[in-house]
């Protein structure tokens, strides 16, 4: 596995395992548990300022009894919910399933806090960022190529004709609400909130798509320049996009910000965008044939810790390892992980390890020769008598 994988992977392994410490303050402010939920651990400050939801928010991640999955609670604070109906419009985002939408499992109200909150569950992806921590960290930023720019748009483009054709808007796109997951991976994250804190119990959604397709022209717009508030200086950073960006670009960025007569569509970015996604899909095959080589490379790992495990099991174990069969087995460890050059000094031989192992777990008839310690005793045996070895032994440890 290349040393950038495993270091991203075992980076996500260690966000999953991330605990309070009990005796800190932090620990003894939260709850212990919510519903199905335990093991709170803040992901960030919270969003303090009210002004994307209407409340402060704060989110955790918890770990679910149900399945011992972690998930991520949204809270959102000193909100009471008045219509109970509301709780409904979230059963249509638990339906919607996309890879560019961080899926909803569930919403609920509780006093656990202290206080009146609403509290959305959403899948949890580890050591994931917003939009806005990745590419404007600080005031003045360098402009997103343009390649990862048709990637982030194909990516929303996809999630938002989903949202759209089941009835729905997203009205969360922003660089504090879309998530980079992966490898200019991008996911549309709090889809529902806005749902249930202004639930007024209308049916249809038009006005709020437009402003979808005009929130995803803003981004884009954003990212292209370089800087948060470049819609501000809308005419500026189109001229600065005519310079440093491709007139297609341009062109899908123009048809989300402008104002036409009738409704506009995703399906319309879609067509203008179609020669892009051919280009995606390229992409993406391409990086899922790199993960399918990587996975091959470790395909045998398992494999070889079950054996590893059952050796350890039956190994150096007063009065019994070293009779009949198992001491075979006693022998064939010093000769695969103890063995020493002619200086006496330890022989740190992976492949032959591994070569070993590999043979033992197949059963081949290739013969192998054991040593005693004390060099007065030598055995020849088949890698197939060992395998049969360590299978009776285990199954006389588990009599």
């Amino acid at each position: 596995m290349s040393d950038t994988l495993r270091e991203d992977l075992t980076r996500r392994n260690e966000a999953l395992l991330l605990r309070l410490d009990p005796t800190s303050p932090e620990f003894a402010s939260l709850p212990q548990e919510i519903f199905s939920y335990h093991s709170l651990y803040p992901l960030d400050t919270g969003d303090r300022n009210p002004s994307s939801f209407g409340y402060p928010t704060s989110v955790y991640k918890c770990t679910s009894r149900a399945d011992g999955c972690c998930y991520v609670l949204r809270r959102i604070e000193g909100f009471r919910l008045l219509n109970e109906a509301a709780i409904s419009c979230i059963e249509n985002w638990r339906r919607l399933k996309h890879v560019g939408i961080v899926s909803v499992r569930e919403a609920f109200t509780t006093k656990a806090f202290g206080d009146n909150s609403l509290v959305f569950v959403y899948d949890y992806h580890p050591n994931s960022r917003t939009i806005l921590s990745t590419h404007f960290p600080a005031p003045h930023n360098a402009p997103v190529p343009e390649k990862v720019l048709w990637s982030y748009i194909t990516q929303l483009a996809s999630a938002l004709k989903t949202i759209h054709s089941a009835g729905m808007a997203a009205r969360v796109i922003q660089p504090t609400k879309v998530l980079v997951t992966g490898r200019n991976m991008v996911r549309l994250n709090c889809c529902g909130v806005h749902d249930m804190i202004s639930y007024d119990g209308r049916k249809t959604h038009q006005h709020f798509q437009q402003d979808d397709l005009v929130q995803l022209g803003h981004l884009i717009l954003s990212l292209a320049c370089g800087s948060i508030t470049a819609v501000h200086s809308l005419q500026k950073s189109l001229d600065f996009i005519s310079r440093q960006c491709s007139q297609d670009l341009k062109a899908v960025v123009m048809y989300l910000l402008s104002k036409p007569a009738g409704f506009k569509t995703i399906d319309d970015v879609i067509s203008m965008i179609g020669p892009r996604i051919l280009h995606e899909i390229n992409s993406a095959h391409h990086y899922a044939d790199m993960l399918e080589d990587e996975l091959s490379r470790t395909l045998e790992n398992g494999r070889l810790v079950r054996l590893l495990t059952k050796l350890g099991f039956i190994n150096e174990r007063p009065d019994w390892s070293e009779t009949g069969d198992r001491y075979l087995l006693k022998l064939f460890r010093d000769y695969v992980f103890h063995q020493v050059d002619e200086n006496g000094r330890p022989v740190l031989d992976m492949s032959h390890v591994v070569q070993c192992l590999n043979k033992l777990d197949a059963g081949v008839e290739e013969k192998v020769m054991l040593m005693s310690r004390d060099e007065q005793s030598c055995l020849i045996v088949s890698y197939r008598e060992l395998k049969h070895c360590v299978q009776t032994a285990f199954q006389d440890l588990g009599k």
